[in-house]
């Protein structure tokens, strides 16, 4: 039976998984609590078995999955121990439990919400199935819940479909669906990976405020340390199905035991490293470089300078809505606004700011995917000069083998239809690069420097992981030889010790063959690993750009600062401080003070302060560097 001070007890619990007549065990011998009240962090990589023990809680494993052992619910409001596992996945009993006194939140908002129904509907129907509710009371509570995770407007927001909504808000809006009933346990599996900094903070100290006032105990699952230093009351860390170490987040950050959990630590990018110093992976990923640059020499060291000249760069979207009596009203969204820097030869430019911001929309500008409405684009690579935005036919066609692009989803950037061998060896056909030996022999190149092996040639993009997909994407960029490659969060999609991975390779790669990088992310720990220079992007503008041990360590701009506040550390003595972050909204101007933001929000009032060593930022004209520090 489970203690008396436990809400879940799960013991012994042993999950498998029928593949071809044989069975894979995916949790072996598990055994965890989680206390009422308390927040306990399960900690692993991908598939480490996180997600199946939350699936095995609720009693939605999928129908190969055979699970034994015991996971016992007792329930804090008559004291009654259901074993779950001995509930048939369809039982009233267990229907009853799940999403009444057990809730879960997912890791995608976008896939979790129904996009046929509105935000209420679907919030309001959990009421209706649990609980003898009608429509009007199953109303006015939705809209109560909907203002208690943050909506604004909720009497609105329930009418809304949730393509309507920011990743954000569709997760808030998950999380009002799973606290409807006031479950006694929530389990929330990876609840802001795909969010920023900002947003990530507001939803975690959301879940601790609800947490603290409708007393319920959480399962967080994640793989991000930062987030179980400032959430967890407990921690158990999991490796390819096992338990490897539990106890209190005292014990675990400040004295942790087992081999695995001090590597993952030592994975994670952090702002306290030490120039030259490199992430720890937890499996090396054996590369040769030398199968794609020829014999190993010392490069060439290319004369210093500008390589990539933008201008005044401008984007502008417009948006038509009908008004109340029929009329066309058009709103104007500006999604680059006046955009000016310089990406020098050999160096890694960060682009941080928010979801939103202009980040990609810039990308795809200098990748001639998107025409702006004004602006220079000027691209030297040493022997003429290329108006980026000008170039046409053979000479555009010239041009895009030069500035190369890695994508942030490494599942839908590669054709499904396609093997390794034809991913790589396309740019080569489409550009005429060789004949059908020498693209041979490039591919099996490009597979040695990534660390991947030949034999994985005629494999399709299913058969590998998150992290061997992304290297895929990165040897498609290199494969004509680019002088500049546009990383857009290349990175967000995995977790740290792949993510470790990725990152030291792209340095080896930049290292020798010379490459330049723009480096586009909102985790800035990532980004002061990587970048020399790093620029600071708002509603379109870039508000501060300095070289990466200025702007992280002493910014000027509130924005940067407020980013850098909402970072969590994997540290129990930095905690995050939620107050200071409610009060100074990264983004909301009013915070910003006179000195950097222009009346009627109008650019032409503000111009780059020089604050000296290459260190910019966007204020009132005339402002002086004393004023603006």
């Amino acid at each position: 039976m489970a203690s008396a001070a436990d809400l879940l007890r799960i013991e012994n619990l042993d999950v498998s998984f029928s593949v071809f007549g044989d069975r894979l065990r995916v949790v072996k011998e598990a055994n965890l609590r989680i206390l009422p009240g308390k927040v306990t962090a399960l900690v692993g990589e991908s598939g480490s078995g996180k997600s199946v023990i939350s699936q095995a809680i609720m009693g939605i494993l999928p129908n190969p999955a055979r699970a034994s052992g015991s996971i016992l619910f007792t329930d804090p409001l008559d004291g009654s121990t259901t074993d779950i596992l001995s509930l048939s996945r369809d039982s009233e009993e267990m229907r009853d439990l799940r999403g009444k006194r057990m809730a879960t939140i997912f890791q995608e908002p976008m896939t979790s919400l129904s996009p046929l129904h509105t935000v209420g509907n679907q919030i309001s129907e959990v009421l209706l199935i649990h609980t003898e509710t009608d429509k009007q009371e199953a109303r006015q509570k939705t809209e109560e819940m909907l203002g208690l995770v943050g909506f604004s407007n909720p009497h609105r927001t329930y009418d809304m479909y949730p393509f309507e909504l920011s990743g954000g808000m569709r997760q808030r809006a998950m999380i009002a669906m799973a606290l409807i009933c006031k479950p006694a346990l929530l389990i929330a599996d990876e609840p802001t990976t795909a969010l920023d900094v900002t947003i990530q903070a507001q939803i975690l100290e959301l879940l601790r405020d609800l947490q603290a006032k409708l007393g319920m105990a959480m399962l967080l699952i994640t793989h991000d340390l930062g987030i179980v230093a400032n959430m967890a009351d407990e921690v158990v860390v999991i490796y390819h199905g096992e338990i490897m170490e539990a106890g209190p987040v005292e014990a675990i950050f400040r004295n942790p035991q087992h081999p695995y959990l001090k590597a993952l630590m030592a994975a994670v990018p952090h702002f306290d490293m030490k120039p030259g110093e490199r992430l720890k992976a937890l499996r090396d990923v054996r590369v040769n470089l030398e199968a794609l640059v020829g014999q190993k020499k010392p490069l060439q060291a290319e004369t210093p300078g500008t390589l990539l000249s933008v201008t005044n760069l401008s984007k502008t979207y417009k948006t038509r809505k009908r008004s109340f009596l029929g009329k066309h009203e058009a709103t104007v969204l500006r999604a680059v606004d006046d955009v000016s820097f310089d990406i020098r030869r050999g160096e890694c430019l960060g682009l941080v700011g928010e979801s939103g911001c202009g980040k990609t929309t810039l990308s795809k500008i200098l990748m001639r995917a998107i025409t702006p409405d004004s602006g220079a684009v000027l691209f030297n690579d040493g022997k003429e000069v290329i108006d980026v935005l000008a170039v046409k036919g053979d000479d555009l066609q010239d041009m895009r083998t030069k500035i190369q692009m890695v994508f942030q989803d490494p599942v839908s950037s590669l054709s499904p239809r396609m093997t390794v061998r034809n991913i790589l060896s396309e740019p080569l056909e489409i550009h005429d690069r060789g004949d059908s030996d020498e693209r041979k022999r490039k591919v099996e190149g490009l597979m040695a420097a990534i660390g991947l092996d030949k034999r994985y040639l005629s494999r399709y993009p299913h058969s590998f992981s998150g992290g061997q997909r992304q290297r895929i994407g990165i040897a498609r960029a290199l494969a004509l030889g680019p002088k500049l490659v546009i990383l857009d969060e290349p990175v967000s999609a995995l977790d740290v010790s792949v993510q470790a991975q990725i990152l030291n390779l792209l340095k080896d790669l930049q290292k020798e063959l010379g490459l330049t990088y723009l480096f586009i992310s909102h985790n800035l720990a990532v980004v002061d690993y990587m970048a020399d220079r790093i620029a600071v992007m708002c509603k379109g503008r870039i508000v501060e750009i300095a070289p990466r041990e200025i702007i992280l360590r002493d910014p000027v701009h509130p924005y940067t600062k407020s980013l850098l506040a909402a970072v969590p550390f994997p540290d129990l003595d930095r905690p995050l401080d939620f107050t200071a972050l409610r009060e100074n909204g990264a983004a909301d101007k009013q915070n910003w003070g006179a000195t950097f933001t222009a009346e009627h929000d109008d650019a032409s009032e503000l111009a780059y302060a020089d604050l000296g060593n290459g260190h910019l930022v966007r204020a009132r004209k005339g402002a002086d560097a004393r004023e603006l520090r």
